[in-house]
């Protein structure tokens, strides 16, 4: 496979070497860890505009009407170069001004930002060319991160290796997105988790297998749920699923296959497999090796001599799985394993060529294509002789001819008769019949999935599934850092004048108060000095706040502009700040991202807030709720007249309500756009 090399976009040859002159370069590893190649100790509003100056490249262009940068991202181990491009969206601009990720994300009540900044990587072949318009809109992008500049934001897309790149896995493009929120003090990122592999949902089988979704080995956690799941129902059916019993499971099973299934991979572990968590967590496990099946031909018998010498030579012979389970080692063992499967892949490709070893150099090189820490290579390297990797035995001897060490594959020997109790023989990684399922561990692996999980006759198990599966919102949060430094930091929130007048005329101030903002200031700041930084900030931050003026802070009533705040206010804390000039009488679109409707939700499942499902409005209280929990199906279109249970109960005990939203006095002819009230 050839390396991408980034070609430069431009109008003729000067601007390309203007360009390339002056286009940045920085290690994909390395980018962005402490110091590298910048230290940031402002807000989120401040930082990425310096990133943008050091780190960004302009574009000589625009995408409707955004500017761009782009940083150029080199991998240090296999040398190709990827491009990171950053867009500012101004959003009085913008197409879409309001963020329908924020109201999903329980954020409706945030005040309109100013700016979006989208990060995007985009896929492999679209490296080298000019980015076009609709780029926003595309879920092929191997990164698609969007922060709002009050450092509030969302993960949007990331698609490694099974999502169509061809370089870069989806491990080492959640790193990248995590140094860049960390570096930039984003505040909170949220991310609604729907990924799925082989079909399986993997907030469920990574929930089950390790108590967090695959987006939790990077702190992510749960934010809220849809349709009433709240955080303490998600971790109970967690706890349910994980700890159902297989002994219990096998015992009501009348499926064979299932039962086959489960006792070949408890034959196949070193450790005892009690509870489903561990199944599921050894099956995983396995991903990167796929036990040869076993012939089902007769095997000749042995001579007693010829059963000494196997045994003698498989005492040799050990599962590298069990050797890097004992080894002091700073890796991980399934970081070791996987070494140890790229290795034996290069092995088993020289073999195909009629190629009888590789030296110790040939495979060091060919395993750095795919892996990039060369240590844990040397290392990995130094343990393999004589150890048993996916059915083969990899041999490390000093070739006769040459002087040279070198590394060989054999075939394991599949006649020769398992013993129970030495687990490091050859034939204790061969399993010993062919499930109905296959041999592929995936495969064996949704073969369990769904006759367990998603085709179980127990009603306690089908509830906990359908939780975890309602439990899409997951998102990561920042804590305010108040470091030892020269700079006073605060959050800092506005309290408008007219408080009391918005409570009784238009009923506006009862939204939750929005987030505050980060204030950055010098140790020698005066009250004056921090009123006008809140100004700027907000006015900076929030549309609503173009004409904010600051009068007093709160916590500092009565004391003079002139003092120093030092010593005033602890450093860390929270203020407050009351001015004039924020505009919340005037029903704008760009005072919060929900939006300027003033939307009620009450659903029977428990829903107070939009949660991103489909819902639909009664057309008498106007009051949301789930199509779902109204009885009425994805695939159904809502009826042209629809009334909530409440409605249907008010009128009379001789409505019926069939949990349709259909009443018998539906039959009454009514006009109505059923699409102005359904929304996804």
């Amino acid at each position: 496979m050839s390396i991408p090399i980034i070609k430069m976009i431009g109008a003729n040859s000067s601007s390309k070497k203007r360009k390339m002159k002056s286009a940045k370069y920085y290690g994909l590893q390395n980018f962005l860890q402490p110091g590298c190649p910048i230290s940031l100790s402002g807000s989120f509003r401040d930082n990425v505009r310096r990133f943008l100056q050091e780190c960004g490249q302009p574009e000589d262009y625009k995408v409707e009407g955004m500017p761009i940068w782009c940083t150029f991202l080199v991998h240090e181990n296999r040398g190709f170069v990827l491009p990171l491009y950053t867009f500012e969206e101004c959003v009085n601009n913008s197409l879409q001004p309001l963020c329908d990720h924020c109201r999903c994300s329980g954020w409706s009540h945030h005040f309109v930002s100013k700016r979006k900044y989208h990060f995007i990587i985009p896929i492999d072949n679209e490296w080298n060319k000019p980015i076009k318009d609709g780029v926003l809109d595309l879920q092929t992008h191997i990164l698609h991160g969007l922060i709002h500049c009050n450092g509030f934001g969302h993960l949007l897309c990331i698609n490694g290796i099974e999502g169509g790149s061809n370089f870069i896995c989806g491990r080492e493009v959640m790193d990248l997105w995590d140094r860049i929120c960390t570096t930039l003090h984003t505040r909170k990122i949220s991310v609604v988790d729907v990924s799925k592999k082989r079909k399986m949902d993997l907030r469920l089988l990574y929930g089950i297998s390790y108590g967090h979704t695959w987006f939790g080995r990077w702190d992510y956690k749960f934010c809220h749920g849809s349709f009433g799941v709240t955080k303490e129902k998600y971790e109970q059916a967690l706890q349910i699923l994980s700890t159902l019993e297989l002994n219990n499971i096998i015992q009501d099973l009348k499926n064979c296959s299932i039962k086959k299934t489960i006792s070949r991979y408890r034959d196949l572990s070193d450790t005892q497999l009690a509870t489903i968590r561990d199944l599921f967590r050894f099956m995983i496990s396995l991903k990167f090796r796929t036990p040869q099946i076993k012939d089902s031909k007769p095997k000749p018998r042995l001579t007693s001599i010829n059963k000494s010498t196997m045994k003698e030579k498989q005492a040799r012979c050990r599962k590298f799985s069990n050797l890097a389970a004992k080894l002091d080692s700073r890796w991980h063992v399934r970081r070791l394993e996987h070494v140890a499967k790229v290795v034996v892949d290069a092995l088993k490709e020289k073999k195909s060529e009629n190629r009888n070893g590789m030296s110790r150099q040939e495979v060091r090189d060919t395993a750095r294509q795919h892996i990039g820490d060369t240590g844990l290579i040397d290392y990995v390297l130094k343990s393999m002789n004589n150890v048993i990797v996916g059915g083969y035995v990899v041999r490390r001897a000093v070739n006769s001819t040459t002087g040279v060490l070198e590394y060989s594959l054999q075939d394991t020997l599949e006649n020769i008769t398992q013993e129970p109790e030495e687990t490091d023989r050859v034939d204790s990684v061969i399993p010993k019949y062919k499930s109905d399922s296959g041999s592929d561990v995936y495969r064996d692996l949704t073969f369990l999935y769904y006759h367990l999980l998603l085709n179980s006759d127990s009603d306690v198990v089908v509830f906990a599934v359908r939780t975890v599966l309602d439990s899409k919102n997951f998102s990561k949060e920042w804590p305010f850092q108040d470091d030892a430094d020269e700079y006073l930091r605060f959050i800092c929130r506005v309290i408008p004048l007219v408080t009391t007048e918005l409570n009784l005329e238009t009923g506006l101030y009862k939204r939750k108060n929005s987030v505050g903002e980060e204030l950055v200031v010098p140790l020698h700041a005066t009250v004056h000095d921090l009123k006008a930084a809140a100004e700027a900030a907000m006015r900076d931050t929030y549309c609503i706040m173009e004409n904010l003026k600051v009068r007093e802070i709160v916590e500092l009533e009565g004391v003079d502009d002139d003092e120093v705040i030092f010593g005033a206010l602890e450093s860390g804390s929270e203020i407050s700040v009351r001015g004039s000039g924020v505009d919340l009488l005037t029903t704008s679109d760009l005072n919060y991202e929900g939006g300027a409707d003033n939307w009620v939700v009450n659903c029977k499942c428990g829903a107070m807030d939009d949660d991103g499902e489909r819902m639909v409005a009664c057309d008498l209280c106007e009051v949301w709720q789930h199509t779902r929990c109204s009885g009425i199906d994805d695939s159904e279109v809502v009826p042209p007249l629809f009334m909530c249970y409440k409605c249907c109960d008010s009128i009379g005990p001789h409505m019926k309500h069939d949990g349709t939203g259909f009443t018998d006095w539906m039959m009454m002819p009514v006009v109505t756009n059923a699409h102005s009230n359904l929304f996804y």
